[in-house]
């Protein structure tokens, strides 16, 4: 980290532009080898594409019976469903949350099923509160092995609407949670040679929605955030031993708000109860899949093919769901 210094402690007039003499000479070593690449390229392509998806299809599921599953937000809506769905696989889960009563009755639910749970009291935003919640998570039921990073905002708000603090509230819950909970307790994941890592995004971290500018940057940050971990574990030697699943529903039943805001656009598309979404994330789990879009297989298609069509089209396709867009109010 020595000689990244200088981004972090700035200091007028030490910028030091590289030379172009050395731009060049480096530019010429990086073809060098890249013919050998490429022709390993072609030979491994299709083996490999057919093994993964084989995997991903039809592979074993992974067994996670005995294991510590944590769920942030795990209280209520798509969190309990998740912790429900992992004790029934057999985990011992922690059940997370800011709301302590619907934490203790999810914990309550699963205790009731033979299976160990507890509930602990978690404010994600606080970098400090996630490193207790990992003292206590694991006195009370040992080393996380599953952490799933569910908890969050549903805030529809443009960038326009709500006080800087909101605003500030809605990135420290639904994005930077993500990476103080990851770099809690993924030490000891690679200590032991074991883990998965699971986060909550949303479809609007692929396809984006205006009337919730700052909901759809979160979730997209936390789609990066997920790839260049799964990136990492691979860089580092752990891609065997320590997984990475990116979670993308669509529009959930959830809250009472959200499915009368939903009344409101006079929204289409499909949604699903939590049940649905956790069963259809938790499988992914233990087929251990990078990522999985739990809409309909014609929305799935649609969100994949997104990034390939001109705003146009794509607004169009949007209007197909969509009867009434929310004028911004000041």
């Amino acid at each position: 980290m020595a000689h990244q210094v200088q981004y972090f402690k700035h200091k007028d007039g030490e910028y030091a532009p590289a030379s172009k003499e050395f731009t060049k000479s480096k530019n010429a070593q990086k073809w060098e080898n890249f013919v050998a690449k490429l022709v390993k390229v072609i030979v491994m392509f299709i083996p490999t594409l057919v093994m993964e998806w084989y995997k991903i299809l039809l592979g074993k599921k992974k067994y996670v019976k005995d294991q510590v599953a944590l769920v942030t937000g795990g209280g209520n809506g798509l969190g309990r469903a998740l912790c429900l769905r992992l004790a029934k696989e057999g985990c011992r889960v922690a059940v997370a949350d800011i709301d302590m009563i619907s934490a203790e009755r999810t914990a309550a639910e699963i205790r009731k099923m033979g299976l160990k749970s507890a509930a602990f009291k978690v404010d994600v935003g606080d970098q400090r509160s996630i490193e207790q919640l990992k003292i206590d998570v694991e006195a009370e039921l040992g080393p996380v092995d599953i952490l799933v990073n569910n908890a969050g905002l549903l805030a529809m708000l443009s960038l326009s609407e709500g006080t800087t603090e909101d605003v500030q509230r809605i990135v420290d819950v639904n994005f930077t949670s993500h990476i103080w909970a990851v770099r809690a307790f993924k030490d000891g994941m690679m200590e032991r040679r074991r883990g998965h890592i699971v986060a909550v995004s949303s479809t609007f971290g692929i396809v984006p929605f205006g009337r919730t500018v700052c909901y759809s940057a979160t979730k997209f940050g936390v789609r990066g955030l997920m790839e260049g971990l799964n990136e990492e574990f691979y860089m580092n030697g752990y891609s065997n031993d320590i997984h990475v699943t990116c979670i993308y529903p669509g529009f959930v039943a959830t809250r009472k708000e959200f499915m009368e805001y939903l009344e409101q656009l006079g929204c289409r598309a499909p949604i699903n109860t939590p049940d649905e979404v956790a069963d259809v994330a938790i499988d992914a789990v233990l087929r251990n899949r990078c990522e999985v879009i739990t809409s309909p297989l014609f929305i799935q298609i649609m969100i994949k093919f997104y990034t390939f069509m001109p705003n146009e089209v794509s607004r169009l396709l949007l209007g197909m769901f969509v009867d009434k867009v929310p004028q911004l109010t000041k």
